[in-house]
């Protein structure tokens, strides 16, 4: 896994470049949004299972047709494993927010997530709409704590929500 610096650093140096003013203001907005990066993964570590909850709760209310007979939240081993994936999407959205990197989500959540969820019948449309859920919820989270600019917590939910899509978002 890589962060923002190392990244950054290694795509320059594979070029032979210095740091230019892009890098540079590059790595000055990483660093000054890292204690705001911080507070989130704090406010989400301490809170989980309620933002977990609150996002399944917009999904269901959202797509209900999930709970009914038939549905892929229908009966409670369903149900739990809709909440299981739900709290990997959150625990490594925050790992890619503190990294500023969302390389992470790529290795360790993305490879192949949608070929596995089209061979178990799973589907993607109501699984990208409940990380839009939990980026909602941990951005309200997050500006409950005093963050004013959630900004940075849209790039790690979105990409999945990219990688996952069948058509742009």
């Amino acid at each position: 896994m890589q962060d923002a610096v190392t990244s950054l650093i290694r795509n320059y140096d594979t070029t032979g470049r210095y740091l230019d003013r892009d890098a540079i203001d590059n790595l000055r907005g990483y660093f000054e949004s890292g204690a705001d990066r911080l507070t989130t993964a704090a406010v989400v570590n301490s809170r989980s299972a309620e933002l977990v909850k609150a996002a399944a709760g917009s999904l269901f209310e959202a797509v209900p047709e999930l709970l009914l007979a038939g549905g892929n939240a229908y009966t409670t081993r369903r149900y739990s494993a809709c909440l299981r994936d739900m709290d990997y999407y959150l625990r490594y959205g925050i790992y890619a927010i503190v990294a500023g990197n969302v390389d992470v989500l790529n290795e360790r959540v993305l490879q192949g997530l949608r070929e596995t969820y089209n061979s178990l019948s799973v589907p993607i449309g109501p699984t990208v709409r409940g990380i839009q859920f939990l980026k909602d919820a941990v951005k309200a989270s997050a500006v409950e704590v005093g963050i004013e600019d959630t900004s940075f917590i849209d790039e790690p939910f979105d990409h999945m929500t990219r990688e996952l899509s069948e058509i742009d978002i």
